[in-house]
């Protein structure tokens, strides 16, 4: 098999959620453990992240958020498809369900989410170097070509596609969990054409779902990279005529890669949230978990013998 050079993206996301997840990222960033971050631009703690990103020279995406907490646009925070009954966003299931009945109304969508690049511009004085999906909304049904008009609109070339090779054959993941992630898989397959056609990119290789909260090794981590890798390096061997030349040239290959995390010291209610406080996700002992992998001292070795090199959205090539 060819051998490859493999571009790392390890993204933080939720910067901005609470003062201690952003504590954890940073310190990740600045032992070499994450590479990149996704910044919740209605976090409540954005200001400081935002700082610190300026501060230590984080490079910087957004982590478009429609489905927790509230609203950025002026104009939808009273009355919106949008809002539940409370005047929050629906949730990560809620925002499935009134998509599925129809009645979330896609000119709101838009709406919000120009506010948040708008804001993230304001808050930054840069373009988002990349925007993806908080709770992976950005692939839902016709939210995927709302938010692919957005992107192209504003010139933002990258994107996240969650679809991780080797999901299916997980078994440690627990069964309610496996099936909301082959929802967003599914959600992402039939996201290629639309985000492709919008001339948006996105790494080669995604992983993220299978390494998630407690789920997350090392071992599992580096079994993750390796079989996508080795897939990936197949899938487009098979793709070159038996005649082609063979040569130096041929021999090596740049794979690109976005492991999605969540690291942070747990969030401690009432601080924290997008407006309505910290939900379980951020309080759980699994954010520390995966702050403490990702810095293990081993992990950064293996990246070292494997060739694994980390880098940002903004260091691949447009």
């Amino acid at each position: 098999m060819p051998k490859a050079t493999v571009k790392l993206i390890v993204t933080g996301d939720d910067f901005g959620y609470c003062p201690r997840r952003n504590q954890g990222i940073v310190e990740c960033f600045l032992t070499g453990a994450v590479s990149n971050v996704s910044l919740l631009v209605n976090g409540s703690a954005v200001s400081d992240a935002v700082q610190l990103a300026r501060r230590y020279h984080i490079p910087i995406g957004l982590h478009a958020n429609l489905s927790e907490g509230l609203p950025v646009c002026p104009a939808l925070k009273e009355e919106s498809s949008l809002l539940n009954k409370e005047g929050f966003f629906h949730g990560k299931m809620g925002i499935r369900t009134v998509l599925a009945e129809g009645l979330l109304k896609m000119s709101e969508v838009k709406q919000e989410l120009i506010a948040q690049v708008e804001l993230f511009c304001e808050l930054t004085g840069h373009m988002p170097h990349h925007m993806d999906g908080h709770q992976h909304v950005h692939v839902l049904p016709e939210i995927r070509h709302v938010f692919a008009q957005v992107l192209e609109e504003y010139g933002i070339i990258h994107t996240r596609v969650p679809i991780e090779p080797d999901l299916p054959h997980c078994s440690w993941i627990d069964p309610h969990l496996m099936d909301f992630y082959l929802g967003v898989e599914k959600d992402s397959l039939d996201t290629v054409d639309v985000f492709t056609k919008h001339g948006i990119r996105w790494p080669d290789i995604y992983i993220g779902l299978s390494t998630m909260g407690k789920n997350m090794s090392v071992s599992n981590i580096l079994r993750a990279i390796d079989n996508a890798t080795t897939e990936f390096l197949a899938k487009a061997d098979s793709s070159i005529p038996s005649s082609s030349p063979s040569g130096p040239d041929q021999e090596i290959r740049t794979v690109t890669i976005e492991l999605m995390t969540h690291p942070g010291y747990p969030s401690v209610p009432p601080v924290g949230g997008c407006g309505e406080g910290p939900d379980d996700f951020s309080q759980s002992w699994e954010r520390l978990h995966e702050l403490e992998t990702l810095k293990n001292p081993e992990l950064q070795s293996h990246y070292e013998t494997r060739n694994i090199q980390l880098c940002a959205f903004k260091d691949l090539k447009i």
